[in-house]
């Protein structure tokens, strides 16, 4: 059997039993939050580890997914599944719109424009009360059903969420191993090489760049129905390093870099309870430490590490 296909299905089965086992609901609940930020490094590490193409801002349509859901479904009484549709759409949509200018930027420029990005949206969140809530945040977001199953905040949800990351992985995978994830890492080895090539560089990177917004929304999504209250902090700069911080940490163009990312950053708030207060500080000493020590991430050093130790023994 294909090793790349017994990874995937081992990982299957660990996430459907341990779902299955942990009666916690806390757990539970924080395993979910792990899903939802895979879903975040996923979309993100396609941009940054694949096409090379640095983003300060995708907090921004993490936020726009969420708040879009939150008003259709919430305000106007629309169904989830269909405000879902919208908040990929409109999330997409703008995308298009700030990646067809921002992306012809490389480099420090391109990081400096899409945190401006963010920050507009951001401030668009905390200001349009009438719509958002404003600083004081958003109420009233129904739970998610399907017929008569409901999806509150325990084993069902933990379940919904695993399998739209499952959908996400599988997704990329067959991306980064097509003729697209072929001509992604040409843009990000030699961009001009590439285009002297005939790769059509920009709209391959605009592409990314949308599908990795999708991705946000989608997390914004199922974070909003999940916790049911949302508020600007949420999607802030701060929400933004994280992403970037998951990436690294787990180590770029690494799809399975992407989870580990998620863990790590997920669990660093609940066992570091007493740096609250510091949390910008803790993660860029981890984000240094990883880049000095572990320089291709965890996932990869990790395998460097084991594959020399074996040479040794």
């Amino acid at each position: 059997m294909d090793k790349k296909l017994v990874h995937n299905l081992l990982f299957i089965a660990v996430v459907a039993v341990t779902g299955m086992v942990v009666e916690n609901i806390y757990l539970l609940q924080i395993m979910t939050f792990i899903g939802i930020n895979t879903l975040l490094a996923l979309g993100l590490n396609m941009l940054m580890g694949y096409a090379g193409q640095v983003s300060l801002g995708h907090g921004a349509f993490y936020g726009i997914g969420a708040y879009a859901t939150a008003y259709l479904s919430g305000t106007l009484g629309i169904s989830p599944w269909a405000a879902l549709v919208c908040a990929i759409v409109l999330s997409v949509a703008v995308a298009f719109v700030v990646g067809r200018p921002t992306l012809k930027l490389s480099g420090y420029y391109l990081g400096m424009g899409t945190l401006g990005f963010g920050m507009i949206v951001h401030i668009l969140f905390r200001e349009a009360g009438s719509i958002t809530g404003g600083a004081s945040g958003f109420v009233g977001i129904p739970m998610l059903t399907l017929g008569p199953l409901s999806f509150e905040g325990g084993r069902n949800y933990f379940y919904l969420v695993w399998t739209v990351v499952f959908g996400a992985i599988f997704l990329c995978k067959r991306i980064i191993d097509s003729k697209t994830g072929r001509a992604l890492a040409a843009i990000h080895g030699r961009e001009n090489a590439a285009v002297a090539l005939g790769v059509d560089a920009h709209a391959l990177k605009l592409n990314i760049f949308m599908f990795s917004a999708a991705l946000g929304a989608m997390a914004g999504f199922l974070y909003a129905h999940f916790v049911l209250f949302i508020s600007p902090d949420s999607f802030g700069f701060m929400a933004s390093v994280k992403m970037v911080t998951m990436v690294v940490i787990g180590g770029m163009a690494n799809v399975w870099g992407a989870l580990i990312g998620a863990v790590v950053i997920t669990l660093l708030p609940e066992v570091l309870h007493g740096f609250a207060d510091h949390e910008m500080i803790v993660f860029g000493l981890i984000l240094m430490g990883v880049m000095i020590v572990m320089p291709q991430g965890l996932t990869q050093g990790v395998i460097e590490r084991y594959a020399r130790y074996k040479k040794r023994a």
